[in-house]
């Protein structure tokens, strides 16, 4: 009881220290779970990574001082300083990286890896990471480049067992028929999916960190090709519907059951082979053992903590990635007949352009809705409309993709009070560009750091009449001078 209470306020601090850091994190995790524009699955990975957890503490704990309180107070200052970098640069995935952290830290404060039943407190913590929205910062960094990998895989493929076969980029033409390989079909959620499975295989295994990279490599590998085959087995159903797979391959439940099958095809080796090998569980990646503290040392360092997280939590912050201050780009006075009116931005958008830069404009004419965004940072600033539309409760299906005759994204957006509208989205940049991708925007812009990029974004009542929509979509491209890429 003595003991216990002698440790009590140190423990108090560190644990009050780490709830403070960990506060706004949290909250916007918890958001990004919560919040339809997300799209997030993170929930799923966190239930996995609670029932390895409870797993392995249903089982007795090794005997013997492992060093485990300091090799968790060494990773909780280490998420401090990441938490620091998350605060001062204003990017909320930096402390969701923190948070990784501090499950590391109670993980081995927990001794995880020394139960009988053992799970690696680090791989525990890389797991944590799939709770983020890391699957769309990954489609908008690296979905591009995805989608004509997978693309030339799948082409690859095809090739073997079709002579009517054209590929051009991410677009694939089998029998007259073109089918796109569109941001979706990057490969990312399997891909996810594919890295989640072999960490949890890591975590139990635990295997060396130089055999543990090797497996998610296969892994990875084997994602990709898995990825190819469903992309390959889609292209003939739609190149020939009806005939090889008998249905329709876009249609529901056919078209995840094809996904669901491929994935699992690509997981089996990994689930059937994997080993950790000779020796290979003494090598598992964990923390040094440290000798132990003083109770004057302790103590010290949990007020230090203590106060650097209520500095860390009080500092401005100021985002890296604000937009350039742009013209803003003129709106025609009229289109097809039809007077602009103005449309004020919601206050919420306002203070966002405010915080961030970039610029925005909404306008209506007629039956058709109008809004432009300008940015030269587009990771900012530039999404897809489904991401904005699900997040205001519209159920949102896309359509697919119009190259004739500029690049185009359709989208058909359903509200709740029954209003059921036609969206249509294309990318420019100041260098000539256009494009339906924000993946593909985001990575010429990459190459072109700078670059001033603009969304259009043209909304209608899906009831308009097709003549009247096509007379008011023309107008719109021949305003703001929309054309096809630069060769």
């Amino acid at each position: 009881m003595t003991r216990a209470a002698n440790i009590s306020p140190t423990v108090s601090a560190f644990v009050l220290a780490s709830l403070i850091l960990a506060f706004e994190p949290l909250r916007w995790l918890i958001g990004s779970w919560t919040d339809p524009s997300y799209a997030s699955t993170g929930v799923v990975y966190l239930l996995a990574l609670a029932g390895l957890l409870a797993w392995s503490l249903g089982s007795p704990v090794g005997t013997g001082e492992s060093g485990h309180r300091q090799s968790a107070m060494l990773l909780l200052m280490a998420s401090a300083l990441i938490r620091l970098a998350s605060q001062v640069l204003a990017i909320n995935v930096i402390g969701g990286v923190a948070l990784a952290l501090d499950v590391f830290a109670l993980a081995t404060l927990l001794r995880t890896g020394e139960r009988k039943r053992a799970v690696s407190p680090f791989w525990l913590s890389v797991l944590f990471l799939f709770t983020l929205p890391v699957e769309r910062i990954l489609q908008r960094v690296a979905g591009y480049p995805l989608q004509e990998l997978s693309a030339k895989l799948s082409c690859g493929a095809l090739g073997l067992f079709f002579t009517d076969l054209e590929c051009s980029g991410i677009r694939i033409e089998l029998a007259g028929r073109d089918v796109l390989v569109d941001l979706p079909c990057s490969g990312t959620s399997g891909l996810m999916l594919t890295m989640a499975f072999v960490v949890i295989l890591t975590a139990l295994h635990r295997p060396r960190l130089r055999t543990a990279m090797l497996w998610i490599g296969i892994a990875l590998v084997l994602g990709l090709l898995g990825n190819a085959l469903r992309i390959s087995l889609l292209a003939v159903g739609i190149a020939f519907p009806g005939g090889v797979l008998g249905a329709d391959v876009m249609a529901q439940p056919l078209h995840d059951v094809i996904g669901y099958l491929t994935l699992a095809l690509s997981l089996a080796p990994v689930f059937f082979l994997y080993r950790p090998g000779a020796g290979g569980r003494a090598g598992a990646p964990r923390m040094p053992i440290l000798p132990p503290m003083s109770r004057g040392v302790r103590t010290l360092s949990a007020l230090v903590f203590l106060s650097l997280a209520c500095v860390i939590v009080a500092l401005p912050r100021q985002a890296l990635d604000v937009s350039a201050a742009t013209p803003p780009r003129p709106l025609p006075l009229t289109l097809e007949g039809e007077t602009g009116v103005d449309v004020a931005l919601l206050p919420i958008e306002q203070l966002y352009f405010r915080r961030y830069g970039g610029h925005a404009s909404k306008r209506r004419y007629g039956p058709l809705a109008l809004t432009v965004v300008q940015t030269t940072s587009p990771l900012r600033h530039l999404h897809a409309p489904d991401d904005c539309l699900r997040g205001l409760g519209y159920d949102v299906t896309f359509l697919g993709t119009r190259f004739d005759p500029v690049p185009t994204a359709l989208y058909r957006a359903r509200s709740k009070d029954g209003g059921d509208w036609r969206v249509a989205v294309t990318f420019t940049s100041g260098a000539g560009a256009t494009t339906h991708n924000i993946a593909e925007a985001i990575w010429l812009w990459l190459g072109r750091p700078g670059t001033t990029w603009t969304s259009i974004q043209r909304i209608t009542p899906w009831s308009l009449d097709d003549t009247r929509q096509a007379a008011l979509e023309a107008a719109t491209r021949a305003a703001l001078d929309l054309t096809s890429p630069k060769s």
